[in-house]
């Protein structure tokens, strides 16, 4: 597998979310609103890769019986910066994502890249595919955000020009913002993705 499918992999073919079904509890409790999945999406990002990037350096010195601990600390690290930077810089989005932040640090997704890849490969290796699943964590997760929004609410807060504007003229599909409006919008975009999947592989 070359390097851009590597990157891609976690857009469509192996989505964390659509196809993988990895880290569904943040990605089903967080995304009312686009806004919210992207935010918790790029946090996650930047943990996933910055995890994968130190594990990837010191895999050959981690002793194998410690080794999911230390995998551990070094996601708790990153998790810590990014909850301080949010909470310093993006308070409103730190209160409403809450404490899955904190909960990134046993998100079976960082872990698990840092765990089968991360310290099987390469540095260049580990950068790439933590960025490229991170981020495919983080379109999965605005994606179903937006879709919440739009058919929860009518709107789409995360783009300011139609930000005012409702499709609905008036309340939307309430069950949408629910957590039951969840589990409905993921399964039908797990149906769409996995129909694309297949005309793509």
């Amino acid at each position: 597998m070359n390097q851009w499918q590597n990157f891609t992999k976690g857009f469509i073919k192996d989505n964390p979310v659509f196809a993988l079904f990895l880290g569904l509890c943040p990605t089903l409790a967080v995304t009312t609103s686009a806004y919210n999945g992207l935010g918790m999406g790029l946090a996650t990002t930047f943990v996933l890769l910055m995890s994968n990037l130190v594990v990837a350096i010191i895999k050959n010195l981690i002793p194998g019986k410690v080794r999911i601990p230390t995998f551990i600390v070094v996601i708790a690290s990153f998790v810590t910066i990014v909850d301080m930077v949010l909470e310093a810089f993006v308070p409103d989005l730190h209160a409403q994502l809450g404490i899955f932040i904190p909960l990134i640090v046993v998100n079976c997704l960082v872990l698990g890249r840092s765990e089968a890849f991360a310290s099987k490969n390469n540095i260049l290796s580990s950068v790439i595919d933590g960025l490229g699943m991170g981020l495919g964590f983080a379109f999965a997760l605005t994606v179903l955000g937006a879709v919440r929004e739009v058919l929860g609410g009518g709107t789409l807060t995360l783009i300011p020009e139609i930000a005012e504007f409702n499709i609905f003229k008036g309340d939307g599909m309430l069950v949408f913002i629910l957590p039951p409006g969840a589990f409905l919008a993921l399964g039908y975009l797990i149906m769409l993705a996995d129909k694309l999947k297949k005309k793509m592989y």
